[in-house]
């Protein structure tokens, strides 16, 4: 794996562990609404249990931004790992619905098409001491390519159920031997990050502190990141494969296809956003991508058919997530180096809280028969958050 010039050797280790927990999290994505459907549960129960994810992984994330800082990152990255082990093999050997639950709101399952695990802070905050100016704007780029990439390699093993299946396998047990991989993967990370160096205390510039002098932007960052990701939640991977499953009676197969060039597409366009923001800056690229991006899900919501739904969406994919490296690079930016773990996390943490509201609430409305409320919804509240953050940031300096 190639790193960007300037880049410490450590950086590779981050972004091979990214690559495996975003390949578990491609199909776990597609999977979780089919599992829960084959254990009983109804579209509310789906997007509760999604819910439940996204508030325990916004309360471990603000743990971190708390406390974390008496801690060095090895130390949670290498708990994080073992957690994520301990939530795949659970969900593989669990029916009922509140040890089900109990498990997604202290593990790690991610319904989403991003990273919203405890991991992201940890793995910024690395990553942004291993980089520094454009070269860690390529980073995050690179790490978020990488992740894009694997996870739609992931979603593409969301068919494995259905050809164990074909093989003879019952349907469930299928289903759930891929829960038993995702903690698989959870072993294997902790592995890789068991290599990651320790520095010794002279070699540390500054140690991890809580929120000092940046607090003021970042809580400003925080308050916006919020509206966005309860924006997004409504249309989390797992309600978007839940509404083509309901809406044009997609198979698991093709749905997981449609994920896997989605997130090929996606992981294009963030090669191309540091180029991008090395010419019209960091807040100008996400702002300016993401608009579009929103508009195409208006129409996908409204689309008559199949084939013009994907087309809209697969086109969102292609510009919707250029802000997710140019924003880790803007926020680890505009930040002092001893902030940034805590600044990672507490722009962290409102994403999270906000995103998990979402999902509930487009379940509920699923199961009341409005299929586009949720995507329309989505679509409005982005544009909104796109044009406040611009408003917002439109005139601030941003130190290399």
């Amino acid at each position: 794996m190639i790193l960007p010039e300037g880049s410490a050797p450590e950086a590779r280790l981050l972004l091979i562990g990214r690559a495996l927990r975003a390949f578990a999290d491609g199909f776990v994505a597609v999977l979780l609404p089919a599992y829960l459907l084959a254990l009983g549960f109804g579209t509310w129960e789906v997007g509760f249990l999604s819910t439940a994810t996204l508030l325990g992984s916004a309360l471990a994330t603000l743990a971190v931004g708390a406390w974390g800082h008496r801690f060095h990152h090895r130390r949670l990255l290498l708990a994080a790992a073992l957690l994520m082990a301990a939530t795949g093999l659970s969900f593989a050997g669990l029916s009922d619905f509140w040890p089900l639950l109990g498990v997604a709101f202290v593990g790690t399952l991610n319904p989403s098409s991003g990273d919203v695990s405890v991991f992201l802070p940890l793995e910024h905050a690395r990553l942004a001491e291993a980089a520094q100016g454009n070269a860690r704007t390529a980073l995050f780029a690179r790490y978020s390519l990488t992740g894009a990439l694997c996870a739609a390699l992931g979603a593409l093993a969301a068919a494995v159920p259905d050809a164990l299946a074909g093989l003879g396998m019952e349907r469930l047990a299928a289903l759930r031997a891929m829960f038993a991989a995702y903690g698989a993967v959870g072993l294997a990370v902790w592995l890789l990050y068991r290599r990651l160096p320790e520095p010794a205390p002279h070699e540390r510039a500054a140690p991890p502190a809580p929120l000092g002098a940046s607090r003021g932007v970042v809580l400003r960052l925080a308050a916006l990141f919020s509206l966005d990701a309860f924006a997004g939640g409504l249309v989390v991977n797992a309600l978007l494969a839940l509404w083509l499953f309901q809406r044009f009676d997609l198979s698991l197969a093709a749905a997981g296809h449609f994920f896997f060039w989605a997130g090929l597409l996606t992981a294009f366009s963030q090669l191309a956003a540091p180029w991008v923001a090395r010419r019209v800056g960091l807040l100008n690229t996400m702002v300016f991508t993401h608009i579009p991006a929103n508009v195409l899900l208006i129409l996908a919501a409204l689309a008559p058919t199949l084939p013009a739904a994907l087309a809209l969406l697969l086109a969102r994919a292609a510009l919707s997530q250029m802000d997710v490296p140019t924003r880790a690079a803007y926020v680890m930016a505009v930040v002092t180096p001893a902030e940034r773990a805590a600044a990672a996390s507490f722009t962290a943490v409102p994403r999270s809280l906000a995103a998990a509201l979402g999902p509930s609430l487009g379940g509920a409305l699923f199961a009341a028969g409005w299929l586009a409320v949720p995507l329309l919804a989505c679509g409005g509240l982005k544009i909104a958050y796109d044009l406040m953050l611009w408003a917002s940031f439109r005139r601030r300096s941003v130190p290399q």
